[in-house]
C-alpha cells in the first residue's frame, strides 16, 4: 500500500525500490500482494484453469495505457532481499535517498513462524536462531546501508569536484554556518506500532512491544547523521475504520524499561505511565491500513514530525487488549 501511494501521488520520484522477502519454492508468490496493490494486475490479462500445468495456470497481464497510465509502474523496481543479510541490504540501498521501513517478523503480535504455520519460516527460526530480528538488526542493516550509500555518493561528488580543478568546496547537509536545513525528504521513516495496539507476546529474543521499542531506539539514536521519523501506528482496522479520514498525531510516551540490559515494554495494568506501569484507559487508537500507508509517505516531507516519535491514528475505539 505504501508503494502504491508513493507511486501515484509522487510521480516526480525517480525510482521506488520495493523489497520483498519470501521463503518458499516459488518466489513469484512472494510478489503477489505487492503486484495486486500497485495495480500491476489491472491490465489486460489471462488466467488459465487451476488444474493445468504451472505455466498455463499462472496469470498473465499486459499493460493497459487507458487504465494504468497514472500508476507509474515504470518507476517500480522489485527486489527479493534478506534484510538480516548486511551485504544484500547494502546492495539494495545503493543510490537510495530515503527508506520507509515497514518490515516485521510478526503477524499482529505473534511471530510469523507461529501465526502462519509456515514450515519454511519455522525451520529458518529453529535452524538459525541467532540470525537476528527484523525489528532490530534489520533496521540497523538498512540504516548502515543508507549511511554507507550517502557517504559513497558524497565521496564521488567530492572526487569529481577536485578532479575538475575547482576549490573542492561543496554543500553538506544541515549547514550550521548558513542555517540552511538539509534539502530533500526525511531519510528514514520507521513504521512501528503504538503500545496499546497489541498485547505482549514472548519470544526467545524478547517480548513483542520490547522489540518494537528497541527498533525505535536504533532508528532514533544510533545514526545521528540521518534525518528520521518514527511512526507508532494505531491498530490496523480495515473492517470498522473507514478509509480517507484525517490523520491524527500525538507525541509518543516512553513506555520501556531496561531489565538486565534488555529493553522491555512496561507492564500494563489498566492512558499514561504511572509508577512504571502503563495504565490502560479502556480506549485504543486505530487506523485503516490505507491511511497508515498515506501517513508513512507523507512523513517523508512532513517537517513538523521529522526527528520525532509520534503516534498516528484516525479514530479511537474501545480497546480489545487487556
Amino acid at each position: 500500500m505504501i508503494v502504491r501511494h508513493l507511486l501515484r501521488t509522487h510521480p516526480e520520484v525517480r525510482e521506488v525500490v520495493a523489497a520483498v522477502h519470501y521463503v518458499g519454492a516459488s518466489t513469484t508468490r512472494g510478489y503477489g500482494r505487492l503486484s495486486y496493490e500497485v495495480g500491476a494486475e489491472d491490465g489486460i490479462g489471462t488466467v488459465g484453469p487451476a488444474w493445468s500445468g504451472e505455466d498455463e495456470s499462472n496469470a498473465r497481464f499486459a499493460y493497459d495505457p487507458e487504465i494504468m497510465s497514472g500508476y507509474n509502474l515504470n518507476k517500480l523496481r522489485v527486489v527479493e532481499v534478506e534484510l538480516l543479510d548486511p551485504v544484500q541490504v547494502r546492495t539494495m540501498t545503493e543510490d537510495v535517498d530515503s527508506i520507509i521501513y515497514c518490515a516485521t517478523d510478526f503477524e499482529g503480535n505473534r511471530p510469523r513462524a507461529v501465526s502462519s504455520l509456515d514450515v519454511a519460516l519455522l525451520f529458518r527460526a529453529v535452524a538459525n536462531p541467532t540470525k537476528g530480528r527484523v525489528e532490530v538488526e534489520g533496521v540497523r542493516n538498512c540504516l548502515e546501508g543508507l549511511v554507507g550509500g550517502i557517504n559513497e555518493r558524497r565521496y564521488r561528488d567530492r572526487s569529481r569536484t577536485l578532479s575538475s580543478g575547482s576549490s573542492g568546496a561543496y554543500v553538506v547537509a544541515n549547514d550550521e554556518k548558513s542555517g540552511n536545513s538539509r534539502p530533500g525528504p526525511t531519510q528514514f521513516v520507521l513504521v512501528s506500532t503504538s503500545p496499546d495496539a497489541y498485547g505482549n507476546f514472548e519470544t526467545p529474543f524478547g517480548e513483542f512491544n520490547g522489540l518494537k521499542r528497541l527498533g525505535e531506539i536504533t532508528a532514533m539514536e544510533e545514526f545521528p547523521s540521518i534525518s528520521r521519523t518514527v511512526l507508532q501506528m494505531g491498530k490496523f482496522d480495515d473492517n470498522f475504520v473507514a478509509e480517507g479520514q484525517e490523520l491524527r498525531y500525538s507525541i509518543a510516551e516512553e513506555d520501556t524499561v531496561v531489565v538486565d540490559g534488555v529493553v522491555n515494554a512496561v507492564r500494563r495494568v489498566g492512558g499514561g505511565v504511572v509508577g512504571g506501569n502503563f495504565v490502560n484507559d479502556g480506549m485504543q487508537k486505530r487506523i485503516n491500513r490505507r491511511d497508515a500507508a498515506r501517513a508513512a509517505v507523507e512523513a517523508l516531507l512532513d517537517e513538523d514530525i521529522e526527528g520525532k516519535k509520534v503516534q498516528v491514528y484516525t479514530t479511537v475505539r474501545k480497546t480489545d487488549v487487556w
